[in-house]
């Protein structure tokens, strides 16, 4: 009888604690989204450089490189940083940066010399790992996993210039198969987001007299063309960033350097499913904009350059302006809880809603 009493008893609390387990779940399903970005939060950082590296690990762990050979690293959400110039290159911009925890990150010139690097000790050390010639300019990285990533860089006799690595790094080199560049068409290394590779498949968006995004479906065995909507013909104009929505839609996002407030031919939506750019119309972001990053918390946009930041809820059709303060760059964290952005004279900041 008293076994029976306690089954019956387990029962009936295993049943309540499921209800209100439930009920919580419910509860915060219904909790509403914020309806748009509040304004960006700048941080206190140790350099007056330029920054366009942007890398963030956790909403904690942030790594940044830029103008003057500089690096960055916060541990703490970007109360304190490290920092210092890497192998004593204070003239070399590097606007590449890619981070895989608090010790290791690799860092790219844009520029000469053309060089990758490496740390394991949280920035007290830089190994080189990639030297390319005076005809070099890196211009972006990516990766898809954790080992997996690329660093590309403008075309050299006419093929554009990718390499590989499959060990986090360590180790690069040069893909088997480049794809095809047209004369007078080119890189930007605004950002250094204009390059994305996810999964099989890698993504390069070019601009100057020429812009398209190359693809790639097999790790760059083979490549295909698309020519984009994006305004194009000069050096200063094309394709700056791009990123994926969960949808699995492409978004470009760039314009023209030179002209930061105009909104001509400034954003194209790509439909991975049908390989197609989409003709809905779009008011598109309201100016230039060299950086674009997918927030998939509330399915935002969040697109940033020289003349302030929009956002988008609706995959990109329609943009809405929240913030007149310039950034070169913005990033997911790895944890994808929290985006930040960089910019000009060492300006690091966390994205509030």
């Amino acid at each position: 009888m008293q076994n029976l009493i306690i089954k019956h008893w387990l029962g009936f609390t295993l049943a309540i604690v499921s209800l209100l387990i439930f009920s919580a779940c419910q509860n915060e399903s219904r909790q509403e989204s914020p309806e748009k970005p509040l304004h960006w939060e700048v941080v206190e950082a140790p350099t007056e450089s330029s920054l366009r590296g942007l890398s963030v690990v956790t909403s904690d762990i942030i790594w940044a490189s830029g103008s003057e050979g500089v690096w960055l690293r916060s541990v703490d959400a970007g109360s304190t940083w490290s920092f210092g110039v890497v192998d004593g290159l204070d003239s070399v911009d590097f606007r590449s940066i890619h981070a895989f925890n608090a010790e290791e990150a690799i860092v790219v010139t844009a520029g000469q010399p053309a060089r990758i690097y490496r740390t394991s000790d949280g920035g007290e050390s830089w190994e080189l790992k990639v030297e390319e010639s005076e005809k070099a300019f890196f211009d972006g990285i990516s990766f898809a996993d954790e080992n997996r990533g690329y660093v590309f860089g403008d075309p050299v006799d006419g093929f554009w210039m990718i390499y590989q690595t499959l060990d986090a790094g360590l180790t690069w080199s040069l893909l088997d198969s480049l794809p095809q560049a047209k004369e007078g068409e080119a890189g930007f290394a605004a950002s250094a987001s204009s390059l994305l590779a996810q999964e099989d498949n890698i993504w390069l968006g070019s601009g100057g007299r020429y812009s398209n995004i190359h693809h790639s479906p097999d790790r760059g065995k083979t490549w295909m063309v698309h020519p984009s909507p994006l305004i194009q013909g000069e050096s200063s104009q094309g394709i700056f960033s791009m990123t994926y929505t969960k949808k699995g839609e492409l978004v470009a996002v760039g314009g023209d350097y030179l002209e930061p407030e105009s909104k001509k031919g400034n954003i194209g939506l790509f439909l991975t499913a049908t390989m197609s750019w989409s003709e809905d119309k779009t008011t598109g972001p309201s100016g230039y904009r060299s950086g674009v990053q997918y927030f998939p918390r509330f399915s935002w946009l969040i697109a940033v350059g020289p003349s302030g930041s929009d956002f988008s809820k609706d995959g990109g059709k329609t943009w809405e302006r929240f913030s007149d303060m310039p950034f070169h760059t913005v990033s997911l964290s790895t944890a994808a809880g929290s985006v930040w952005a960089s910019g000009p004279e060492g300006k690091i900041a966390k994205l509030l809603y």
